[in-house]
């Protein structure tokens, strides 16, 4: 009797233990045309009746004889353009261009800085550097040796009767030479565009020549008067 009863029991959980339960998926539609009419679909909601008596603001809904022949009746109908609400479709375009536009504007932004960043580092790279000096170290090396030879002459040729002509230019020349050496200098605290370093040089050297033509004056002199 007892395993009649078990076997029955059994029998009885079969069903529940073979056929497996799935939740049934319904298709709403009304919910459907709402997300539709918002998004980029036709404008229409459902129930009709309702949204007219309830939501006319809100949807755009108006009566209208609608004919079907022997079927012909009085329905509702939607326009969007008396809805007090917008679609969020456009809005979204708008929202997407916007980014788009202000990603695009951030692109450009970042590729002028790169741009400008490339340039300060290429300009402290040439300021690091002296590439001017050894176009104009051969000259200043000739001149300083007539200057400092000249000099020499004048006062050994005056017996120093002519110490003053030669401390005023040797003074002159002393700032030249340190103005050179200032502008030789590199390395922290002293960068320089070359540019500007080539145009020191420049005015640096047509004084050094000045001083070399007024040394040979001072050296005809001597040799005229001693």
């Amino acid at each position: 009797m007892k395993t009649k009863l078990m076997m029955l029991a059994l029998l009885m959980l079969v069903p529940s233990l073979g056929f497996a339960q799935y939740p049934e998926i319904q298709h709403d539609e009304q919910k459907e045309k709402q997300w539709r009419s918002m998004e980029n679909g036709p404008w229409d909601f459902a129930p009709d009746w309702y949204y007219w008596l309830f939501h006319k603001n809100y949807s755009g809904a108006y009566l209208t004889w609608k004919w079907r022949g022997f079927h012909s009746s009085l329905g509702v109908d939607f326009d969007e353009g008396d809805s007090n609400v917008k679609r969020i479709m456009p809005v979204r375009v708008i929202e997407e261009e916007t980014q788009r536009l202000k990603v695009k504007k951030v692109n450009e932004e970042y590729e002028k800085i790169e741009e400008l960043h490339k340039e300060e580092v290429e300009r402290a790279a040439d300021r690091n550097v002296d590439l001017m000096y050894a176009s104009f170290k051969d000259d200043f090396n000739r001149m300083q040796d007539r200057i400092t030879e000249g000099l020499l002459f004048c006062m050994t040729k005056s017996g120093g009767k002519m110490k003053y002509q030669v401390n005023e230019l040797s003074r002159e020349n002393e700032i030249v030479c340190q103005n050179v050496e200032y502008i030789h200098r590199q390395g922290v605290g002293y960068e320089l565009e070359n540019a500007k370093r080539q145009q020191a040089y420049s005015d640096a050297k047509v004084k050094m020549e000045g001083i070399v033509s007024r040394v040979a004056h001072l050296v005809g002199m001597a040799q005229c008067y001693y």
